[in-house]
């Protein structure tokens, strides 16, 4: 294990200290004058129109704008009218364009119309327009695939502070933990989040998709949620891909500070709430060493049976240093919680010179969050032995309490420059967390006969960094006939598990032995590295005698990861105990020569550790795509994607008996076809049909040996190599070979798209997965989980979408606005014949085993809903947002461990946002989080039996603040 020296992310903040010297010494530049800045999109295509002619009328000084469709104007403060004109558009003339002193006026997206007659002219009062999501909604409806998304423009007027709090506010998404996006209700392992198009790893790099909540809106250009797949897009996904663009070029300078807050009345201000002595640099998300490993990482480490004999030896005498040296803390103590609180600062602004224009974007955040939950359980239940006992027996229960801080500081810098026919972008993203737990439950075992009672008590701290460069270029050629885009990401992703303590005593004795656990310390260690690449060229043309366009490139990932596990058991020999676990290592209990039978360590990962292990991961991709109308009103896009995925594993097994040094896991040839079609019903509806073919593949830690627990709840995670078998090992349930998912989709969906961002849309899918992978309880071991490839599987659903002004129930509700996703699906799994025999075994008396059963992380049905106030004049904002999803099967059930289900949680949240001052500089936004207080749980269900407890937590109900400020 490396026994690195954790040091200060001092890199992003030494960028922003440098972006915030630039950003005063720029700050007067233009001084003298105003600056009119505004962009220009093609009303029916939604895309941005190059050349167009700006005009100020009065002065007869104007510009074209560019690639981006973007102009920018200096002029003297006054009044003035704008003349907007391109060859074939309607021209547009914007009146009372109020121009002052040294500021910037942002002009909303301006859509020119296409016209047979270009003598025609549309006058329109600028600060007339309001049509915040006019282009995005453009893009939408005339893109070739499925998607929804939100605006920076939006993100100005309601005033959200991050992308998570923005991009729930898209149809058909949900936010789980306030951090991670699903799409559709399916889970992570179907949902794929990328930054400006690029995939890179989040905090936790075993999941799809990054935390959102790190990343401030004012620094963000759109979220666009694509909801079917084309071939330009990474083919590890179904559900969908959230493409997170941030800005190139801010519309005008800004800076900005934030201060947030949130208080839950069940967990804040606690003074039952439970904690332990970290290290100084808790607070800013990792650990100062207080939690080193004594052994420096080695695993050449004395063992007792060497040094048993002669404690006086060498050897002997490093063993005394190394268990001396273990921190004795292994219970928690009670102090009064604090409530959550948070800091923001970002900053941007762009420059222009006569050959290029410059821009640039920083954003600093600070997030300091505590939990607390009292009662928590975690349980297992199993069915009884005779077919006729329909209730379910508890193996082992688990009730208590546990608090968690965490910790999340985060930076992003990034430069841009803009010349006539090119862009390059930097970005630097730099994210640090740290959580820390600590928990006192009461434990029962009645397992195989094992009945005993304990206390246990759990320390944790898990530190995780991300540290990732993106650097890209967009090229134009023959004014946007030819687009070349190129894209490099380095990232380096680490998570630290340091000194994990697990420590139980039987009762009433307050003993401690193998049966009840022996005291367990851990540590964790994950290193990754991931480098993506990426070129995408397209070619406008003619075809069919209308628009049409061939895209084509190519795409290169490389992951390569590190990871292992110590831990060391604690036998306390003849060690006189009273149940306070932090005497346990007093020095005169230890192993010593004079206390040769104290309490000791034994190392579990010497001689053998399968939770060590390497693996890399190479990915190549290409693609080809042409769009074009063969008829009138109908676009065709068909596409085609090849990806070479090699997955390579250095690991064993827990007996060595399985050795694998670099061996080539997955070899993944796979062609990824896709057609969509577009029917123009009419101007604003839309008639789609798409099929397509996608891919989920097993993470690093799926396609391992490795045995990871969760001492919290007491569950050990499996990795999907370890065969399982029955019967003297006559009878396999599982084989070890662990393989991809391959489904196919289609879609159809009608869409009709109305004014001011009104729309409905009636859709079907249509899902096939061949070997899907699913969370399976390992019969060998209660509390383990493995996941597998389990039976062939179906989706199909309905879904419905509106967004509709309630003005037409009365001109005064103009302003209120509803919005409602509906899914309803029923899916089903063609168990193995392993899988249909286990439940026929186990089956109660009148119960029917069938052939199928749910899919894992499909809910039946989804409901998001919620009612909006928007009063921009005034700066009011407000919505009430209803979620729940119907139960959904959670851990697929083997032999008589019946099948996990979640419970339908029911969140009600209100939000209220306000802006005060000169230019709505002062942001103010107050929101309370599940209203209904509902609980969050799993159950174990069977059949004739009452539902019982797997996990139930009480998240309480969260009122949560914020102000910004702009300078």
């Amino acid at each position: 294990m490396k026994n690195k020296k954790q040091e200060l992310p001092l890199k992003p903040l030494v960028i922003l200290l440098l972006v915030i010297a630039f950003q005063l010494l720029t700050g007067f530049a233009f001084a003298q004058n105003g600056t009119i800045r505004g962009a220009v999109y093609d009303e029916k295509t939604g895309e941005p129109l190059f050349g167009v002619s700006v005009l100020v009328v009065e002065t007869a000084k104007g510009e074209v704008t560019d690639f981006d469709g973007k102009f920018e104007i200096q002029a003297t403060p006054g009044t003035y009218t704008l003349q907007i004109s391109y060859i074939s558009y309607s021209t547009l003339s914007l009146t009372e364009v109020l121009v002052e002193n040294g500021k910037v006026l942002v002009i909303p997206d301006v859509l020119l119309k296409e016209e047979a007659s270009e003598l025609e002219t549309v006058t329109v009062s600028a600060a007339a327009i309001r049509t915040t999501e006019s282009a995005l909604m453009s893009v939408k409806r005339n893109a070739p695939n499925l998607l929804d998304g939100i605006s920076a423009s939006t993100f100005r007027q309601i005033g959200d502070g991050d992308a998570a709090s923005a991009v729930k506010r898209v149809t058909g998404v949900s936010i789980e933990g306030g951090k991670y996006v699903y799409v559709r209700g399916l889970g992570d392992r179907y949902t794929k989040t990328v930054l400006n198009g690029v995939d890179i790893p989040g905090l936790d790099p075993d999941r799809n998709t990054i935390q959102m909540d790190i990343f401030p809106t004012n620094v963000i250009d759109n979220i666009i949620v694509s909801k079917s797949f084309t071939a330009e897009l990474p083919a590890d996904f179904t559900g969908g891909v959230v493409d997170i663009e941030t800005k190139d070029f801010p519309e005008e300078k800004t800076f900005r500070v934030s201060v947030s807050g949130g208080v839950n009345p069940s967990m804040h201000f606690n003074k039952n709430y439970l904690t332990y002595q970290g290290g100084r640099t808790d607070f800013l998300g990792f650990d100062d060493g207080t939690r080193a490993n004594p052994t420096g990482g080695r695993t050449t480490i004395p063992q007792f049976g060497e040094v048993v004999g002669n404690p006086s030896s060498a050897r002997g005498q490093d063993y005394q240093t190394i268990l001396g040296g273990f921190n004795k803390i292994l219970g928690a103590t009670q102090q009064t919680s604090m409530m959550d609180f948070g800091l923001g600062l970002s900053f941007g602004n762009q420059i222009a010179r006569p050959k290029a224009t410059w821009g640039y974007n920083a954003a600093l955040t600070y997030k300091n969050e505590t939990e607390f939950y009292q009662g928590a359980q975690f349980n297992l239940y199993a069915k009884p032995i005779s077919p006729s006992d329909t209730e379910l027996e508890a193996l082992e229960r688990q009730v208590g309490d546990y608090g968690v801080n965490s910790v999340l500081l985060g930076g992003l810098a990034g430069i841009a420059l803009k010349t006539n026919t090119s862009k390059y972008k930097l970005n630097i993203l730099h994210l640090q967390n740290g959580e820390s737990k600590a928990g006192t439950f009461d434990f029962v075992n009645t397992n195989l006969g094992a009945n005993f009672e304990a206390a246990q008590y759990n320390l944790e701290y898990s530190q995780r960094g991300l540290s990732s460069i993106l650097l890209s270029g967009s090229h134009f050629f023959k004014g946007r006939t030819w687009e070349v885009n190129w894209k490099l990401a380095p990232t380096r992703s680490t998570i630290e598990d340091p000194d994990i303590r697990f420590t139980r005593f039987r009762l009433p004795t307050n003993t401690i032995s193998t049966e009840v656990g022996l005291p367990t310390r851990i540590w964790r260690s994950l290193e990754e590295y991931n480098i993506a690449g990426k070129l995408d060229v397209a070619r406008s043309l003619k075809a069919f005698s209308r628009d049409a366009k061939i895209r084509m490139g190519g795409a290169y990932t490389f992951k390569f990861r590190d990871f292992e596990i110590q831990s060391f058991q604690f036998p306390t020999g003849n060690t006189k105990l009273n149940g306070d676990p932090n005497a346990i290592l007093n020095p005169e209990n230890l192993f010593s020569g004079t206390n040769r039978n104290g309490v000791r360590y034994n190392p579990d990962f010497i001689p053998i550790n399968p939770n060590a292990y390497q693996g890399y991961v190479t990915n190549f991709a290409g693609y080809g795509s042409f769009e074009s109308s063969p008829i009138q009103n109908l676009r065709a896009i068909l596409g085609l994607r090849v990806e070479q995925y090699n997955q390579f594993y250095t690991g064993t097994n827990q007996t060595g008996t399985l050795d694998y040094d670099l061996v080539e896991m997955l070899d993944d040839l796979d062609f990824f076809p896709t057609l969509n079609l577009v029917y123009g019903l009419k101007e604003n509806q839309n008639l789609r049909a798409s099929a397509s073919r996608t891919i989920a593949r097993p993470s690093f830690k799926e396609l391992s040996f490795a045995e990871i627990l969760d001492p919290i709840t007491g569950r050990t995670f499996i990795g999907g190599l370890f065969p399982e078998s029955t019967n003297g090992g006559t009878e396999v349930l599982w084989d070890g070979n662990l393989t991809s998912t391959r489904i196919n989709n289609f879609d159809v969906r009608w869409e009709s798209f109305q004014q001011k961002g009104e729309m409905w849309s009636v859709g079907a899918f249509y899902k096939t997965f061949d070997k899907p992978i699913e969370i399976v309880q390992f019969l060998s071991d209660p509390g383990s989980f493995q996941p597998r490839n389990v039976g062939n599987g179906t989706v199909m659903g309905v879904e419905l979408e509106f967004r509709k002004s309630l003005r037409f129930l009365s001109s005064k509700m103009e302003n209120f606005l509803w919005t409602t996703n509906l899914t309803i699906t029923e899916s089903q799994i063609n168990m193995s014949e392993t899988e249909k025999k286990s439940r026929q075994l186990t089956a109660r008396e009148g119960q029917e085993i069938g052939n199928t059963r749910d899919m894992a992380g499909q809910a039946p049905y989804i409901v998001n809903t919620g009612l909006s106030y928007n009063n921009f004049s005034r700066g009011w904002e407000a919505g009430i947002y209803y979620n729940v999803q119907g139960p959904t099967l959670n851990l697929v059930g083997f032999g008589n461990r019946t099948d996990t289900y979640t419970v339908p949680f029911h969140s009600l949240n209100l939000n209220i946002n306000k802006t005060f001052g000169a230019d709505e500089r002062i942001r103010t936004s107050l929101g309370v989080q599940n209203l209904l207080n509902d609980k969050r749980e799993i159950v174990f269900s069977s059949f004739g039996a009452q539902d019982q407890i797997f996990t139930q937590l009480a998240p309480g109900t969260r009122v949560n603040f914020s102000v910004g400020f702009s300078f």
